[in-house]
């Protein structure tokens, strides 16, 4: 297990609390996150791992919102370490 500062510890509560009410309020039945800390990418899958048909990429960069059909199935967040600063 890695070591690290209070300041960081305190940052990952905070933002781990933050994460926590923003994805309650999502209409997912079945969550998963995986987070790729080499690409620094955060994966949201909002309902079982599938396959999107259509991606959009919102104004200010790096957060993707991954649609199947209508459904919204996944959001991708890109350099997801940085956005919590």
């Amino acid at each position: 297990m890695a070591t690290i500062s209070k300041k960081e510890q305190q940052r990952a509560v905070h933002g781990s609390l933050a994460l926590a009410q923003i994805l309650r309020r999502l209409p997912a039945p079945k969550l998963s996150l995986d987070y790729d800390s080499e690409a620094d990418v955060l994966y949201i899958s909002l309902k079982r791992p599938q396959k999107a048909t259509t991606t959009v990429e919102l104004e200010n960069g790096g957060i993707l919102l991954r649609y199947r059909g209508r459904d919204l199935v996944g959001v991708t967040v890109l350099n997801a370490s940085h956005r919590a600063e």
